[in-house]
């Protein structure tokens, strides 16, 4: 997928990519060679020529009503349900099927086989409507840690989000990433607590826990008319309305006066909604202060320029699965969150040195656009001109241009995930995605010896790795034997280390010589590279068009630790002195002496093993905590946190990745089938010295048996 910012259709294009953000290539590419990839690539930011002759308003017009927003949420908070409610409710589909719904349809955002199996979103999905006048492109994103790459990828690009919240779960671990996710991106937000429907449903517990959990700065816009089974419709505190929704499908929206009863309750809200959002509004502000009275007009304005703002969250309530609040949610995506010309877009200047441009996102600009989002599937084909298409879940609409801030797939460019397209009048890259290290790795070949060599795929988890490698068989009718999961472990080293080594061979004919001189030592912690090379030599005793090679030399061996062949990172190597021969040196003489260098002094560095620790949260009743407690301590984990909500105990542990695999069945069997856990990469720690001498021992053997 694509997002465009300024320019033309996107007939011919040139693309860039940033040297500050790489670009990631899609998973699928193992596949290449052996079948036909069919791709499609998603993009964002599209722009069309407009004549001179066009008057701005009918463009800034067309602007301004539109908005691109994603769904984001812990697991099982109902993003996909609230979608499906969406695109019935806007008239994108006419009826409504459910997750795990038994007539087996399933959500129309859950286009895939394996999603509606396992009634869980894998892959961020994207589709459009259409909303009082306005046009809403929305993105569905997947809730599983697992899966957060697609929410990474999906949040660059987005101009507002819903964040959505279970009325009874609260606050969730998944629920504080994306949290962050959206605040790294600098992404307004609306939060929508859902299932108010559920037994024990309790939003202000929930909207306390966002002002705790999460720093939000915000108050509820709405009050929720009874809970669980009684739950019947919400008061509107800007409006002071309240609304009923009546109709087999909630359709029917039936706007009535306050009760009696809740008058006080509602007032009460609305003062706190004022208040909470003069703070960070200063027009608002003087007139609470002065007691001036606040119309709902007022208030609403506030309300924006506050959410756009970044300053204030807006919280929205209601129960998707039984169709209620999900119409005034959605009104409230085109109050609160803003179009594309409200947000701020750059591009990077490759002719001045990635000096930051900014985007004005008009019709009439050079045409900038950001593929965000590689596609391996049945559709598409290798054709001269890219087919332009808007995605609704797995359907297509072709168009034929493409506007400012719109979000479009195109056919047949060759690119990767982060790549940058112009019209070739401008070389600007758009900043890319944050993309997470993999933890885990797994190696798998085809069942047939002549379609292709083992391959090692890397991913977040097991259920990352599981989902891809069922996608494999059904997608591509490609039978595959699977390794055993491996955690991706890093080296690296604790001590300073000099080193000096001179590589010297004589065959007959020109020799190769090479004498590299320096010390590796540990980058400082919390540096933001892995890797550094610093050329500290004064004058020509090496000649300078050797020492890329040496840098190179000394990369490609930090690619191999010694200890048990995993990756060297946070390493520093200065290079201070050396030699060269007139005859005999060469890039490549040089290049091996520095190979040859890091291997023999890398052991003087002290160097340890790092694994993958993981931030796990537990849901378990609150009788099964001892045991828990005991097997976490088993596992090597360490207890950080323990909260208690109603009968449940919710501990928070941090524990090797290398322990924890299996996991989800040994709780259950501990918990009765009702313990549940969340796990997401925190950082790679030194490992124990009894753990490093045994994977030392077990990387030994298995490089012996080979």
């Amino acid at each position: 997928m694509t997002r465009i910012q300024n320019g033309s259709r996107l007939l011919s294009y040139t693309f860039f990519r940033s040297k500050k953000t790489p670009s990631t290539s899609p998973n699928a590419a193992l596949l290449q060679g052996n079948f036909q990839i069919q791709q499609h690539r998603h993009f964002s930011n599209l722009a069309r020529v407009t004549t001179k002759e066009e008057k701005e308003p009918r463009w800034k017009d067309s602007m301004d009503r539109l908005r691109n927003i994603g769904i984001s949420a812990h697991i099982d908070s109902g993003k996909t349900t609230l979608t499906e409610r969406i695109l019935y409710y806007t008239g994108r589909i006419h009826e409504i099927h459910e997750v795990r719904g038994r007539d087996g349809v399933g959500a129309k955002m859950d286009s895939m086989d394996l999603e509606r199996e396992k009634g869980i979103t894998i892959q961020s999905a994207a589709t459009y409507c259409t909303w009082n006048g306005y046009q809403v492109n929305i993105i569905d994103t997947p809730g599983h840690v697992d899966f957060t790459i697609e929410v990474e990828r999906a949040l660059r690009v987005l101009d507002g989000a819903i964040l959505v919240f279970c009325s009874v779960g609260g606050v969730q671990s998944q629920s504080i990433t994306v949290d962050r996710q959206m605040g790294r991106y600098e992404v307004p937000r609306l939060a929508f607590i859902n299932k108010l429907d559920r037994m024990g449903a309790d939003p202000w517990k929930v909207l306390n826990q966002a002002r705790s959990k999460l720093r939000h700065h915000s108050a509820a816009v709405q009050v929720p008319i009874g809970l669980e089974d009684d739950f019947q419709g919400l008061i509107d505190l800007v409006k002071m309305k309240v609304y009923y929704f009546h109709g087999s499908n909630g359709e029917k929206i039936v706007t009535a006066e306050i009760p009696v009863e809740m008058k006080a309750l509602a007032a009460e809200k609305r003062r706190e909604l004022v208040e909470t959002v003069s703070e960070v509004d200063d027009k608002l502000a003087d007139a609470f202060l002065t007691d001036e009275p606040i119309s709902s007009s007022d208030l609403e304005e506030a309300i924006r320029r506050a959410t756009v703002a970044k300053k204030f969250v807006p919280v929205f309530m209601g129960s998707a699965f039984k169709n209620k609040g999900v119409q005034p949610l959605l009104d409230g995506v085109l109050s609160y969150l803003p179009c594309p010309t409200e947000v701020g877009n750059y591009a990077l200047d490759q002719t001045k040195d990635e000096e930051k441009v900014v985007l004005s996102g008009t019709p009439d600009g050079p045409l900038v656009a950001l593929a965000f989002k590689l596609e391996e599937g049945r559709f598409g084909k290798k054709i001269k001109i890219p087919r332009l298409v808007r995605m609704h879940s797995d359907e297509m609409e072709d168009i034929q241009e493409a506007h400012a801030g719109q979000i479009v797939a195109v056919f047949g460019v060759d690119c990767a995930s982060g790549d940058t397209f112009t019209d070739g009048s401008v070389k600007y890259t758009m900043t890319s995605m944050n993309v997470p290290e993999p933890v885990m790795s797994l190696a798998i070949q085809p069942v047939s010896k002549d379609s292709g060599g083992q391959t090692i795929i890397s991913g977040m988890g097991e259920l990352h790795l599981d989902i891809y490698v069922e996608r494999i068989r059904r997608e591509y009718k490609v039978d595959a034997s699977v390794g055993k999961p491996r955690v991706n472990f890093r080296e690296t080293i604790t001590q300073r280390a000099e080193f000096d080594y001179l590589h010297k061979k004589q065959t007959g004919g020109q020799g190769q010589y090479g004498r590299v001189c320096g010390y590796i030592e540990p980058l400082p912690q919390g540096s933001t590279t892995k890797f550094e090379f610093d050329n500290m030599i004064v004058g020509q005793v090496i000649p300078s068009n050797f020492i890329p090679s040496i840098e190179k030399g000394f990369k490609e061996a930090a690619n191999s630790g010694s200890l048990i062949g995993h990756p060297v990172e946070n390493l520093r190597i200065a290079l201070t002195d050396g030699a060269a021969h007139a005859v005999d040196s060469s890039e490549l003489a040089f290049k091996l002496a520095s190979i040859y260098a890091f291997r023999q002094y890398y052991t003087a560095a002290k160097p340890v093993i790092l694994e993958p620790v993981m931030l796990v949260e537990l849901k378990v009743p609150t009788e099964f905590q001892g045991t828990i407690a005991g097997d976490i301590n088993k596992r090597k984990g360490v207890i950080v946190g323990n909260d208690q909500d109603g009968d449940d105990s919710i501990i928070t542990v941090h524990v090797p990745l290398n322990n924890m695999f299996g996991y989800s069945t040994s709780l259950r069997s501990m918990t009765q089938g009702k313990g549940e856990f969340t796990m997401e990469y925190k950082e790679h720690s030194p490992v124990s010295q009894d753990v490093q001498m045994q994977l030392v021992n077990t990387y030994m053997a298995s490089k012996g048996a080979e």
